[in-house]
């Protein structure tokens, strides 16, 4: 059984589709090891300027064939998000012209990769499993003006369609999506298979522990993208002045919007926020350790009420207190699953500080979370959703 996987970031780059992507790799190819070869087309590290590490455009592995395609650094930015991902396009074209597979599977952030999938799926005449990490059209008139959003809508709008009705099976990193994609794709066949926590963090072994009370200032940590999607420039400048001399923010990642975030603290005088360039893994572990609380944030969008933020996972299985300005489903998630979490509705500085009050400078293992989130548990069982696609297919 030979697999063409498409997967726009694959370690060693730093996303959640990256470390999602190579969970699932990892499961098909210990699960099946003589019966499961992939190819699997990705690029070159790229998704942060500040953070350059070298790997092979090829590499030959057991069961495993790596081709990582060059582009420009990006940066986060829409257009050189476009323009980079042309560049994966034709890439992945050259790279299947003389293969044959048995399936096409693509995952997928910002549409782009399962209309490729699709493209590719259709092209081979070959069954296409797709996985849908977010809700492009959804987001279109929140990340876009609104008079480029009304005329882009209908043609990704119509992008969906191809790529969801080309596809035989379709997971769902969300269950917050169910809705909007069961409306709009009733005849569909959909899995619900979620982020989860990688073995470095499960290997955490938190002690239940208080924070002592004579400490005068409490350190504050946020890692991941500095993009629109997160909307730090929104609400780490006024929880920084309303805190000064009381909490130290640590923001370790980079993005589209870190200039923005460095001049909306700058204009307030704020001195207790440090901003950090990404970091390996490995380190990020030794900063969660040292953090008192770990802090995440997505902006006032619409459709960000569907999401579920994959920093969580990581987030919960450290032990640490949680202060989350999320709504919708992640919001009911955090609060039904995660224990000493605070939630606050998004943007909102106000909500945020009485949110805050709520935190106990607790440590808790999370054991029951851990243990149901496990990303190795939750990726075995969609390998073998894959692997049956393809059987049946």
């Amino acid at each position: 059984m030979k697999i063409l996987f498409l997967s726009f970031y694959f370690p060693p780059d730093l996303s959640a589709g990256s470390f999602r992507s190579s969970s699932l790799v990892n499961s098909l190819l210990t699960g099946w090891p003589k019966e499961v070869k992939i190819e699997l087309i990705t690029t070159l590290p790229n998704r942060y300027s500040s953070f350059v590490k070298d790997a092979s455009a090829s590499e030959t592995l057991p069961g495993l064939t790596i081709h990582r395609i060059a582009i420009d650094q990006h940066n986060s930015s829409i257009f050189g998000q476009c323009k980079g991902f042309v560049t994966y396009f034709k890439g992945v074209t050259r790279h299947i012209a003389d293969n044959d597979y048995d399936m096409v599977f693509a995952t997928s952030g910002r549409l782009m990769t399962a209309i490729l999938g699709s493209h590719v799926a259709r092209k081979l005449k070959k069954p296409l499993y797709i996985d849908i990490r977010d809700i492009f059209v959804d987001t279109i008139y929140d990340v876009l003006p609104l008079k480029v959003g009304v005329i882009l809508s209908p043609l990704f709008s119509a992008l969906e369609r191809y790529a969801m009705n080309s596809a035989g099976k379709i997971n769902l990193v969300s269950a917050g999506f169910l809705p909007y994609f069961k409306q709009r794709y009733a005849k569909k066949e959909f899995e619900v298979f979620t982020n989860g926590i990688d073995d470095q963090f499960l290997d955490l072994q938190p002690k239940r522990t208080l924070k002592k009370k004579q400490i005068d200032q409490l350190t504050v940590v946020y890692a991941g993208n500095i993009g629109d999607g997160q909307g730090l420039h929104n609400i780490i400048p006024g929880l920084a002045k309303k805190f000064q001399g009381k909490l130290l923010f640590k923001i370790i990642g980079d993005g589209s919007r870190t200039h923005k975030l460095t001049l909306a603290l700058k204009s307030l005088g704020c001195q207790n926020v440090v901003i950090l360039p990404p970091v390996r893994r490995d380190k990020l572990i030794a900063i969660y350790n040292s953090a008192d609380i770990l802090f995440l944030h997505v902006n006032d969008f619409t459709a960000f009420k569907k999401v579920l933020p994959s920093k969580l996972f990581e987030y919960a299985a450290t032990g640490k207190p949680i202060w989350a300005g999320v709504a919708g489903y992640a919001a009911e998630f955090i609060s039904s699953k995660i224990e000493n979490s605070a939630v606050f509705a998004p943007c909102n500085t106000n909500a945020a500080i009485l949110a805050f009050e709520n935190l106990k400078m607790v440590t808790y293992p999370r054991k029951e979370f851990k243990n149901e989130f496990s990303r190795g548990k939750i990726m075995e069982k969609m390998a073998q959703s894959l692997i049956n696609f393809c059987q049946n297919s």
